[in-house]
């Protein structure tokens, strides 16, 4: 069995409430959207064993912490199981970073993963269709483990959109992380519209963060 792997590397997480923390990223190649914001561009990848990608992992020295990134890790979704499993017999935390999607493939992994980082693709954001239905049942699989979910804030991204992400989160999940990000933090109209956007959250109860992608702010992978 094997994958397509871009990089395996050790760097500090740049997203969501484990913001600064030292991870071990494996990125995997490949994914099943293609939003207009996509700022991971991939080009090259290694095809790699499970042993490989674990000896490749162990290399790197003592982290706790594996992130499965992409592209979208659950393309690979037998190799991410196996690859999984193995880490757990190292005592490692499985930390999955997903759009949020391929919910039949969440299935097939759930018991192995830690920490589920999971994306909100709105329609207005991406200028793609619509996962309504795939996020609700995404999350639905994803809420027996620890979750959090991010949404990317852009120039066109409306309200209406971040009111259907609050009626799934309520149904499902009404104490789960929402982080918003904004697709260009420095620029004034979206600094805007996240203050907007987390006021209604905040009237709906809902646990809103604003947050940056801090691996970029310091320049790091």
């Amino acid at each position: 069995m094997k994958a397509k792997i871009s990089e395996i590397f050790k760097s500090i997480q740049g997203e969501g409430p484990y913001q600064g923390t030292e991870q071990i990223f494996i990125r995997f190649y490949g994914c099943n959207v293609h939003c207009s914001f996509c700022d991971t561009k991939l080009t090259n990848y290694s095809e790699k064993t499970v042993e490989e990608a674990l000896q490749d992992i162990l290399l790197l020295g003592e982290c706790n912490v594996i992130v499965l990134t992409g592209g979208e890790p659950l393309i690979h979704v037998d190799f991410v199981k196996a690859l999984s499993a193995k880490l757990k017999t190292y005592g490692k935390t499985v930390y999955l970073e997903t759009n949020g999607i391929m919910y039949e493939n969440l299935k097939e992994v759930i018991g192995y993963v830690d920490i589920i980082a999971m994306d909100f693709k709105l329609p207005s954001s991406t200028n793609l269709i619509s996962f309504w239905h795939e996020h609700e049942r995404f999350l639905e699989i994803a809420s027996t483990k620890e979750v959090f979910i991010k949404a990317i804030i852009g120039r066109d991204t409306e309200a209406e959109d971040i009111y259907e992400s609050i009626r799934i989160i309520k149904k499902v999940m009404p104490d789960v992380c929402f982080v918003l990000q904004a697709q260009n933090p420095l620029e004034e109209l979206l600094q805007e519209k996240l203050i907007f956007f987390s006021g209604i959250c905040k009237k709906e109860h809902i646990d809103v963060r604003i947050m940056c992608q801090l691996h970029k702010v310091l320049g790091v992978k």
